[in-house]
This record gives C-alpha cells, structure tokens and sequence, in this order.
C-alpha cells in the first residue's frame, strides 16, 4: 500500500496517539494513532473514511491504528448510525472474531517439536483449513446435519445445539454473545428468513456452506498455540479471566465462512442494484457503501442475514475450541481447558452511546468496554471490564487487553489487530521466502505449511508494538497479558478478498 500523500485529507494533531480529520459540515474523524502509525496510512484508508463519514444517516467515525484501505468503508473503522445500516462497515465475512482457549498444560509441555508436530496434525485431523473445506474434509471432526445447521443458523449457540456438537454449554457465558435475533428481536424472523433462503436456493449450495462450521478458512484466518505471559500489575484482572500464568493457551481467528459470505454478497448485489434502479447515489461515487434506512424492508433483510452469519460465526468458534480441546487430549490425556472469552470485529450492533440508541458498525474493529459498563451488568467481567483479544503476528505474539474510561472517545471500540502494511499482491511480490521460514524457526515457531504464506508473514502487517503502544497511550485499554507462538496453523487460500 501507499504512503499518505501531499494532497491526502490533512490529519491534526490532537495529542501523541490521537488526530482529527475534518469534515466539511460534520464532525471530524477521530483517529487513533501514534505520528509513525499515522505515516504509514494509505491515501485510500483516509478518503474512504471521508466518505463514509459524508454518507447518510452516519453520525461518527473512528479510525483506529490498524486502518487500511477495504471495500467501502476502511478495514479498521467504526462507524455509527442512529438510522441507517450498512453493510460495507460490517465487511463480507459477516462477525469475524477471535477466541482464547486457556489450557492447564505448563509450557514445558510443548518443549519437544515431534509433540508440537503431533498436536498440529492431531487439529488438522479436526479443523482443515482453506476455501470450501469443512466437516466432511475433517475426517475426525463433527458431521453437520441439516437439522442442526438450520438451528446454528436461527438460534446461535443454544445448548441444543451445543450438547448435538459436543461444546461445553458453560462456554457461552464467555462470549460476547452467544446468539442473535432477527430485526423484530425474535428467532421467527430468522426461521422465516431462513426458509425463505433455503426455497431459493439449491439445498447443497446453503446446507453445504453450513457443513463449513469447524474449519478455518483461509485469508487471514488462523489457529494459534501460544504460552500466556501475565502482565505483573494485571494479575487480578487475568485471574478474572481465567488466563494461567507460564500455561499453554490456543487462539483462534474466524468468521461465518462461506456461509456469511452467500449472505453478505447477495446483500451487496440486491442493495447495488436498487441503488441503480432508483438512480440513488452511491456516496463517494462507491458502490460498496451502499445502505438501507432502518424499518424498510431491505434494512430488515440485512439485520437478519447479519444475524443469521452472526450465529454461524459463534457456534463455529465454539465447535474449534471444542475440537481442539480434543486434539490435545488425543495427544497429552487428561488435558482440561476452558474459554476466556469470544468477541468480534466485523458486525453492527445497537448500543448506547452518549445516551442515544444507534447502531455501531465495527469492521476490523472490536468492542472494548471497561470496567463498570452497564453492558456488563451480570457477566463475569462487569467488575473488571471484558477481554479484548488483539493478534499480533506469530513473530511479536498477540495481546490479551482490557479497555480502559478513555474507551469512550472510541465509542468503546478498538483495533481488531495490527492490520495491513503491504497488500497481498506487493507481500507476494516483495518479502522473501527463505527469509520469512527462517525467521519463524529462528523464533522456534512450527506451521502446519511447508512453506509459510508471504502475504501472510509478519513483515505484511504494521508493527504490532506501535500499534499496542498506541491503544495504551491513547488511553483506550491496558496490557493484562502477552501471548508467544507455539506454533500456528494457517492456509494460503485468499478468499474473502482479505476482508476477514
């Protein structure tokens, strides 16, 4: 990607990690980003983020340091509204998200690579990787009926669906939610949506992409092994977690698969074409920032097809958890384990926000409420705020966060991780191969790749220590603990266009 050029939207400086873009005739842009994260922003990003910001009915954007340029709206944005919905702040990998699995095992158990090599084939056995692949590649995986994949799709993470998958029903109370209603707030909506998307289209091409859940896709997407570092002064707030100092945890990066991408595509290509039919301007002159004025009939439509991508996107990362518990109790018996917690990046949800009830589109950005959020209220972290789940590269490792007041200035978001700094295109062009595996065995980092994916490699994203460093300067969230790889799973398969 570009650097920001001369005649780029002017960025003011407010204070060390924080900026203004103004807007004629509205209020400015938040951004959060230290003057080196700032450097590194693409033109594109910057006039995207103008444009949303001028698009009707969006009353704030927030930029957030791991922007770069998307679809419409810019990977790493907030946007609110209290009337409208759109689906490009929401992105084609409908509920994108990370999860953390907490294991009892000391990192010494995971010293000798030939164990490392068995856990990563025993998940593999489990959890295949890349486009279009899913249970039925998985030949120890989970069989996903028609039964059950309508129910995932209408009703989320219920424990019906839990006991016939195999999850711990407790784990969801550490999910930032473990089910989402249609536009009237009822499942009927969704039932009804549901059959309506099953009559249109052929059965193998919707129970098909439902048969995806347990897997991982590609793009972006991972599983980690990591070993937990407690922050000294944090350690309350990770005992609250769950999160065991020197132990073994397991992080995982997903969305809705194939499943919210069918949803999300058609959504953009019925919207694009009402838009043309009705000679209705695409704002900015982009046809990815089309929107639909709450109460309509399309607005509806979309909440329940979000909706519906959003339930897949839960019940997925809880049925990966679930199996990768199993793949390290097939190799190391009598290994327990638990979920710290679930949270997205790539959905839009209503919120209060300065006492107003809208709707927070965060793409490429994730929640971020501290302690004593009213949203809080009867969770386990109304007391210290929730955990907030940002992956690094396996290099840098990852960070476990918990956001603090100063939230606010964010509408309570933050990044979802470091984010872009070259395209896919120019990663694969520019870094070297050799260069790339021998950085990861030099940090003792395993993959179940031969050959790791350059435009997946560390040196593709920002660095992720300015990037961190910006969140804590900004004031919007402190460090509770870091996360060293193990080793990693990932796929070279570049689906979703890199929207995850």
């Amino acid at each position: 990607m570009q650097s920001l050029k001369m005649n780029s939207p002017m960025l003011v400086d407010v204070a060390e990690a924080e900026a203004l873009i103004p807007v004629d005739g509205a209020t400015p842009i938040r951004v959060f980003a230290t003057q080196a994260i700032r450097d590194g922003f693409d033109d594109l990003c910057l006039r995207q983020a103008i444009n949303t910001r001028r698009a009707p009915g969006v009353q704030n954007v927030v930029l957030n340091p791991d922007a770069h340029a998307g679809y419409g709206a810019p990977v790493g944005c907030v946007v609110v509204s209290p009337d409208h919905i759109y689906p490009g702040p929401v992105g084609v990998d409908i509920k994108c998200s990370m999860s953390l699995l907490q294991l009892d095992l000391p990192e010494e158990a995971l010293r000798e690579r030939p164990l490392r090599r068995a856990l990563i084939n025993a998940i593999c056995e489990r959890t295949p990787t890349g486009a279009g692949r899913g249970s039925r590649h998985a030949k120890k995986g989970r069989y996903i009926t028609n039964d059950v994949g309508r129910l995932v799709a209408t009703e989320g993470a219920t424990p019906e669906v839990c006991e016939a998958l195999g999850i711990p029903v407790v784990w969801t109370a550490r999910c930032e939610d473990s089910s989402h209603a249609g536009h009237d707030g009822t499942a009927d909506s969704l039932r009804e949506r549901f059959a309506r998307l099953a009559a249109s289209l052929p059965a193998d091409r919707v129970f098909g992409k439902l048969r995806q859940l347990g897997s991982y896709g590609g793009g972006n997407h991972f599983g980690e092994c990591n070993v937990v570092r407690v922050e000294d002064e944090m350690r309350d707030v990770a005992d609250a977690f769950g999160l065991r100092d020197g132990n073994v945890s397991f992080l995982s990066h997903c969305g809705s698969r194939g499943f919210g991408y069918m949803l999300a595509d058609a959504q953009f290509r019925s919207l694009q074409e009402f838009f043309r039919t009705w000679s209705i301007p695409f704002p900015g002159g982009d046809r990815e920032l089309v929107y639909a004025p709450l109460g309509t009939r399309r607005a509806n439509e979309y909440l329940d097809d979000m909706a519906m991508g959003g339930n897949f996107a839960i019940v997925n990362h809880l049925l990966i958890n679930a199996l990768v518990l199993e793949a390290f109790q097939e190799v190391l018996p009598g290994t327990t384990g638990r979920l710290v917690y679930y949270i997205s990046h790539n959905f839009a949800r209503r919120e209060v926000i300065g006492n107003r009830e809208v709707y927070v589109h965060r793409k490429g950005a994730t929640r971020a409420y501290p302690a004593g959020h009213f949203s809080l209220k009867d969770t386990p972290f109304h007391e210290t705020g929730h955990p907030i789940l940002l992956p690094g590269n396996p290099r840098d490792g990852s960070v476990v966060m918990v956001a603090q007041d100063g939230a606010e200035r964010s509408c309570f978001s933050v990044n979802h991780g470091a984010g872009r700094a070259l395209s896919r295109t120019a990663a694969i062009k520019s870094l070297d191969q050799d260069t790339i595996d021998a950085e990861l065995d030099e940090h003792d980092i395993l993959s179940n790749r031969r050959r790791y994916p350059r435009d997946e490699a560390p040196a593709a994203y920002k660095d992720f220590g300015e990037v961190v460093r910006t969140v804590k300067t900004a004031g919007l969230a402190k460090t509770v603990a870091r996360l060293r790889a193990c080793f990693v799973l990932k796929d070279s398969d570049r689906s979703l266009r890199g929207q995850a």
